[in-house]
């Protein structure tokens, strides 16, 4: 018990510490990209803008009202404009912050400590209309879906990943959060890590809200293997890993 009440310290503010160290901001040194680099021969692929989006949107308070986490999902497919709509609800940039002519940050959808939001979305396709089964990563800074691979088993192997959870390869898209600690460490350093997860509840709860409001579902799941789901995407597990799930479908 001992070992589990130390690890609480993890959950404290430890913002005063700051002042004791330089953090890499301060030290001047390159701030981390926005968004990862997308290899250049892949061809993205566009989203429907959020102004062109026209879908029958329950109001917020009816949302709040029904909001649950939902495990049954029908076979019926998610549009691409629904997926859209739940992509810009969670990651989508509404401004590009620059200084000295250099993109500096990004106002979202989702607040994020010195808005550093130091996420990316990943998208298992299972049921989409107009698109292939497999894994996709979206792109906030132009609104557009980048193809990475399929693979026939990627149902089964993201049930497996997340021990057993199958409703999660029922599902008609599972969105995955990875994380790039240093985008939040170069301002924040010892103090980034209670943040991080600060911000990515702020991601989910807006997931759950805006799957509400267009009649679909989804379950936030933090229990799964963390070694499987990051090989799944090929991530290296250091530097960028998958912190959190959920799989959105019809209900």
């Amino acid at each position: 018990m001992d070992d589990v009440k130390n690890n609480r310290n993890f959950l404290k503010a430890n913002f005063l510490d700051l002042h004791l160290i330089q953090t890499d901001q301060q030290k001047n040194l390159p701030q981390p990209p926005l968004q990862k680099d997308s290899p250049r021969k892949t061809e993205s692929i566009p989203l429907v803008p959020w102004h062109k989006i026209d879908l029958p949107i329950d109001s917020l308070k009816s949302c709040i009202e029904k909001r649950r986490s939902h495990r049954n999902f029908t076979d019926q497919p998610i549009t691409l404009s629904e997926l859209s709509f739940l992509l810009w609800s969670t990651q989508g940039v509404k401004e590009v912050i620059t200084r000295q002519d250099r993109a500096y940050a990004t106002l979202r959808s989702v607040p994020s400590a010195g808005a550093r939001h130091p996420f990316e979305t990943y998208l298992i396709i299972l049921n989409v209309e107009g698109l292939q089964q497999g894994v996709y990563r979206y792109l906030p800074l132009a609104h557009e879906l980048l193809p990475l691979f399929s693979d026939p088993e990627l149902a089964d192997k993201i049930n497996d990943a997340t021990f057993g959870q199958d409703f999660c390869g029922k599902s008609a898209a599972v969105f995955l959060w990875s994380v790039i600690p240093y985008r939040t460490e170069w301002r924040y350093s010892i103090s980034a890590h209670k943040v991080i997860l600060l911000d990515c509840g702020h991601v989910c709860q807006n997931l759950y809200l805006a799957a509400e409001a267009i009649q679909t579902g989804t379950c936030a799941i933090g229990a799964y293997d963390q070694s499987k789901v990051d090989q799944l995407l090929h991530l290296d597990g250091v530097d960028e890993f998958i912190i959190y799930l959920a799989p959105v479908g019809k209900i």
